[in-house]
């Protein structure tokens, strides 16, 4: 690791970081300050679930979520925040490299005396503090939202504890791919597009995959792998789900490095 780089590379992102941070504390504190309607109304909720379409609530999971529970509605927000998370890690994974090719500045870095593999390393290192700083900001809000509206409702740690873990590991899975696609094509002029189509690509084959469950679509889709649902209802990971999403975040990295290190970079005429 170069340690200029990755100072570089985190102040880069470092306004990003916060956006994306304070964005998701707003989304869930506003979400769970109403939770405690929903559970002192349980019943009522539960009616008005029943009358939604089966196949909607399959998509979203909710048929599996009780919303009157702590747990169970903080499920309902997580799956909001992910498809947020998986944009942010996306776009990092997108511009890991592409953004200095499309800037032509990648020349002049690769000129230093620094070898390929030290630099992916060192910007990798960079974009992983700065979604594990996210994912604490995150951790805590959510936390202090629980604490502050479950009221006398009891919840447990280690499912909660599931829950954030969980966050990283779809982060990391969008980070791996975002960047393998990037050294794949030519040239990404803009990231936004792919890390959007990626994210919500994937979040409408998850949909799907609950509409069709015959059809194994959960398979690949990190949001079926990571399913908050799932983990609540059944108080751990779905195993197999999961080692295919980590192989597969594994593999995808394995792969960028030797794209990388093989990559015929752009110079500046």
């Amino acid at each position: 690791m170069n340690a200029n780089i990755y100072r570089h590379e985190f102040h880069a992102r470092w306004k990003s970081v916060i956006i994306w941070s304070l964005a998701l504390t707003a989304m869930v504190m506003f979400f769970f300050s109403i939770f405690p309607v929903f559970a002192d109304q349980a019943a009522l909720t539960n009616q008005m679930l029943a009358k939604f379409p089966p196949a909607l609530l399959e998509a979203f999971g909710m048929n599996k979520m009780d919303l009157s529970t702590v747990l169970g509605f903080y499920s309902f927000i997580i799956v909001f925040a992910q498809l947020c998370l998986a944009v942010q890690a996306g776009n990092y994974g997108f511009g890991l490299v592409s953004i200095e090719e499309s800037e032509w500045t990648a020349d002049f870095l690769l000129s230093k005396p620094v070898t390929r593999g030290q630099v992916l390393t060192s910007k990798l290192l960079a974009v992983l503090s700065g979604l594990l700083l996210t994912d604490l900001v995150v951790w805590v809000a959510s936390f202090a939202a629980i604490t502050f509206f479950r009221g006398a409702r009891e919840y447990d740690m280690a499912i909660l504890i599931l829950l954030f873990l969980s966050m990283v590991i779809l982060q990391l899975f969008f980070l791996g791919i975002g960047l393998v696609i990037s050294l794949l094509v030519r040239r990404v002029r803009s990231v936004t597009p792919y890390s959007l189509g990626l994210a919500f690509g994937m979040y409408v084959l998850s949909a799907f995959s609950g509409i069709f469950g015959a059809v194994k679509l959960e398979y690949i889709t990190a949001f079926k792998h990571l399913d908050p649902a799932y983990i609540v209802k059944q108080g751990s990971f779905d195993t197999p789900l999961v080692l295919i999403n980590v192989a597969v975040t594994l593999v995808a990295l394995s792969v960028s490095y030797w794209l990388y290190i093989r990559r015929d970079i752009p110079a500046v005429a």
